[in-house]
């Protein structure tokens, strides 16, 4: 799995997120998870309390699958070539117990090891922390 957060010390352009959003990056971030569509539909369907949208910038816990929604229009190599790969999710972390948004990763993250699609670093709690929770 890789994270895609600019909070993250390996994010390439941290050290500008850095410098203009000192006090925090935000509560958005992208995780791609390898096996593609399977795992990402395996993750998605998992998880209870993130919910199911296309916006951002809400109260409650978003996830959204780019590839199959908002960039379902594009060819798959386009997308593949601006970075919305077929395993990638997005995440708007809301107002919800971090531990319970812990919990729910781990749902997710637990169903995609189950279908034994193959991922890396899997811990829902660097999601998570990313996110600055």
């Amino acid at each position: 799995m890789s994270v895609d957060y600019a909070g993250l010390p390996s994010h390439p352009s941290h050290g500008l997120a850095q410098r203009y959003l000192p006090r925090g990056q935000g509560a958005v971030l992208g995780f791609t998870l390898g096996g593609g569509t399977a795992a990402a539909e395996r993750f998605y369907d998992a998880v209870q309390l993130f919910s199911r949208m296309t916006h951002i910038g809400d109260v409650r816990s978003l996830i959204l699958h780019p590839a199959s929604t908002t960039h379902a229009h594009l060819p798959g190599d386009v997308r593949e070539r601006t970075g919305i790969g077929a395993g990638l999710l997005r995440l708007s972390i809301g107002l919800e117990d971090a531990d319970d948004l812990i919990e729910d990763l781990a749902l997710g993250l637990a169903a995609v090891a189950e279908a034994e699609v193959t991922i890396a670093d899997a811990d829902a709690a660097v999601v998570v922390a990313a996110a600055g929770r």
